[in-house]
């Protein structure tokens, strides 16, 4: 089985415990822990099965000993008993919408039982003639507005061709590249297209490399070991297929043309053509192969991106923002931005600790100490814990009680490092992810905001309300006087659900009003603010913070993809509060 399918297998899975054990003991967290095996195999740069040969499937994260328990009976014997018992019953058709973002495993059984479709073949199809014809508004929990959402994303699903989450892409690419420098032809070697411009999710993973030896290096990439599959191979290009059904393409080109060829194909379209426009008005023809003035023969070669736009008459432009909203007229001007670098960010401020249990959504796995120990590693100066808020079924009293715990482990921690270092001691904060309701009301008691240094507000759920309660909900949360960061503010994940409908502008100018640090979630399905608004938000003067929203140590290396989200929507270094030192970050977080 490849990867795909063993991580739809697990997918389905975490379903049928939704669906037939839902309020058994430890359930929600079987659920959990099969969903993060899905997410950990989809995104494997290796085939799963060659792992489990290798003896190396149990170190990889994500997957415990249960599971991989499971899968080495599934590399056997091709079946696993628990999987058919606990799927048996369960209408094929079921797990087949689930793949249409929105409908989620009970809403899917739903779907599949009241509307009769119950083989997978053709199941979207029939869902989609099924909203077309009025079937699904009358279903109990539906209504109209329900079936047109259902219409328009399959019709959205459709449009789409399959795309990949970034740093997936990008993990392939890095691996790629890595085994690409090992052969010495190779002069220069980058990744070419929405990979380079750092775009949310990509379609394919484009590579460029210089060489004067182009036989050489195409023999040592479709030797790549990785590979599942050759597509094409020919004197200066060729075509691979890896694990996850990601398509890899490599162009060689002479090292004296090699800017040509990098600019031309790293796009974007529309800067391309706004570009090459531009430069016809001055009598210059652009290609990758390089410049060529119109009623002259011969074509001048670039062996460097910067000549080559320097050439033009303008500045090198970052990769991240040739999207043609003006970089190109800044560039002429030379007034591009000086954008964020990821050796800029100074602290992470949404992370998940292990130390409440029963939380709202998911709690992390590792301790606040480890957590603490990577940050060193990274160079960090702070920190901020941000666990869920705990279950609104607890009492009040319990939820004071475990934050106050929390608090004194937090004073602890920032006590002990101290005593224990003598120069730079990293500071810790104790704030805490709080659900918004759909009313805008806050999921924890007013009380419990006292133990917090700040609060962080997010949505979680009731994604698809009108435009106009979206927005009042919103308003409501920012303008509490403790919360000082809007979290993945639009709720979207990329392949899976849009983003929440509300006025952005209102938001911005409540934040600017409230002093509300919007925040750009580095985590891969999220990725949120996404660019086009981080680049509104910059242009209104509001501040940003780039988290990683980790609940695990591995997943604080995330941070450089949300400070691409940063770069793309030119955001400076004095955009993000986290490039501040940590005197200046407790002013703004911890503010009346």
């Amino acid at each position: 089985m490849s990867n795909l399918e063993i991580a739809r297998l697990l997918r389905a899975v975490a379903a049928g415990y939704q669906i037939k054990h839902e309020k058994a003991p430890n359930s929600r967290f079987r659920i959990i822990a099969y969903q993060r095996a899905a997410d950990a195999v989809e995104h494997l740069t290796s085939e799963a099965k060659n792992l489990w040969e290798e003896g190396n499937l149990d170190e990889v994260v994500g997957i415990g000993k249960t599971i991989a328990d499971h899968l080495d009976e599934l590399f056997k014997t091709g079946k696993v008993k628990h999987f058919e018992e606990l799927l048996d019953g369960l209408p094929p058709a079921m797990f087949e919408l689930m793949r249409v973002p929105g409908i989620g495993a009970k809403r899917a059984y739903k779907l599949s039982k009241e509307l009769g479709i119950t083989k997978a073949h053709g199941a979207v199809k029939k869902l989609a003639s099924a909203a077309k014809h009025g079937k699904i508004r009358n279903l109990e929990g539906m209504g109209e507005q329900s079936e047109l959402q259902i219409l328009q994303t399959v019709a959205q699903v459709k449009s789409k061709s399959t795309r990949f989450l970034l740093p997936f892409a990008q993990s392939i690419a890095d691996d790629v590249i890595a085994y690409m420098k090992r052969n010495p032809n190779v002069e220069k070697i980058d990744p070419l297209g929405s990979l380079r411009r750092q775009v949310a999710t990509v379609g394919d993973v484009d590579i460029s490399v210089a060489s004067d030896h182009p036989e050489e290096v195409i023999a040592h990439f479709v030797a790549y070991p990785k590979k599942t599959k050759l597509i094409e191979a020919g004197p200066h290009s060729a075509a691979i297929l890896v694990p996850g059904g990601l398509h890899v393409d490599l162009m060689v080109q002479p090292s004296k043309a090699y800017g040509a060829l990098l600019q031309h194909f790293t796009g974007s379209k529309d800067h391309n053509v706004a570009l090459r426009t531009l430069m016809l008005k001055k009598g210059l023809s652009l290609s990758e192969y390089g410049i060529q003035k119109i009623d002259k023969p011969g074509t001048e070669l670039f062996d460097d991106e910067v000549k080559f736009y320097r050439r033009l008459g303008m500045d090198w432009i970052p990769p991240e923002i040739r999207e043609d909203r003006g970089e190109i007229q800044a560039a002429i001007a030379h007034k591009l931005p000086h954008l964020v670098e990821l050796s800029d960010i100074k602290g992470d401020l949404h992370l998940h600790s292990n130390f409440l249990k029963e939380t709202s959504h998911d709690s992390g796995r590792d301790s606040m100490e480890k957590m603490v120990e990577i940050a060193e590693t990274l160079g960090y100066e702070y920190v901020a814990f941000t666990e869920h808020n705990p279950k609104r079924e607890e009492s009040e009293s319990k939820i004071l009680d475990e934050l106050k715990r929390k608090k004194e482990e937090v004073d602890h921690l920032n006590s002990s490092r101290e005593s224990l270092h003598e120069k730079r001691v990293i500071k810790v904060f104790n704030s805490l992810e709080v659900d918004i309701r759909p009313s805008g009301e806050l999921a924890l008691p007013e009380r419990a905001f006292e133990t917090l240094d700040f609060a962080v507000a997010a949505v979680h759920s009731s994604f698809r309300g009108l435009r106009a309660d979206q927005t009042k909900r919103i308003l409501a949360a920012i303008e509490h006087p403790k919360v000082k960061i809007l979290a993945h503010p639009t709720g979207r994940l990329l392949t899976g659900r849009e983003g929440i409908d509300a006025d952005w502008e209102k938001i911005f100018e409540s934040c600017l009003k409230n002093k509300v640090i919007l925040e750009i979630n580095s985590w891969p399905a999220r990725l949120d603010l996404p660019d086009q608004l981080v680049h509104d938000a910059v242009k209104a003067g509001l501040k940003l913070a780039v988290s990683t929203d980790s609940h695990a140590t591995e997943q604080m290396e995330l941070m450089r993809f949300g400070v691409s989200v940063a770069r793309r929507g030119w955001a400076e270094a004095s955009d993000i509060i986290n490039t501040l030192g940590y005197t200046e970050v407790r002013s703004l977080l911890m503010s009346p």
